[in-house]
């Protein structure tokens, strides 16, 4: 899929067919997560890919917001040592997790995790150093409704755009 059609068509998706997403698309998704940007190149990132539907329970059961988490088929947690642009650099990573994820006709939804009272409990459940920051959880899975994964209405570029001055 072309990278801008991958943007548009990215969609913040809950709802989960019950079918596996095969390993090496996991890790392809977690390799785009790495090549994101980064601040001086520090790379601060950590991922932990959970599939075990028990574990996904528990996921979903710590996040208010993220109950979906545990109809998903997967949930990559994205982790980041403390430096001094760890949540842009988690988020970076996250975003492209997420463009990646619709370039394969995933559904996925970020779920936030930096600041959440429950960040020490999913780091405490995934075995995660307590230095560790938890910055999102990305749950993915095949969408419910073929339709999902269509462009949004967006604000128009014309009403967004400014040249030169506001």
């Amino acid at each position: 899929m072309d990278t801008f059609e991958a943007i548009k068509t990215r969609r913040s998706i809950r709802a989960f067919k019950d079918k596996t997403i095969p390993r090496d698309i996991l890790e392809k998704l977690v390799d785009a997560g790495r090549f994101a940007a980064t601040a001086r190149n520090v790379q601060p990132w950590k991922f932990v890919i959970v599939t075990d539907k028990n574990t996904l329970k528990k996921l979903a059961d710590l996040a208010e917001n993220g109950r979906f988490i545990s109809g998903s088929a997967a949930c990559i947690a994205v982790l980041c040592e403390e430096t001094k642009y760890y949540l842009e650099d988690g988020c970076a990573a996250t975003q492209n997790i997420l463009v990646a994820a619709a370039a394969e006709k995933i559904g996925s939804c970020w779920v936030a995790g930096d600041k959440k009272p429950y960040a020490p409990a999913v780091n405490e459940l995934l075995g995660a150093p307590d230095k560790l920051k938890l910055i999102s959880m990305v749950a993915l899975g095949y969408p419910q409704d073929a339709d999902a994964l269509k462009a949004a209405d967006k604000i128009s570029l014309k009403e967004l755009i400014h040249w030169e001055k506001y």
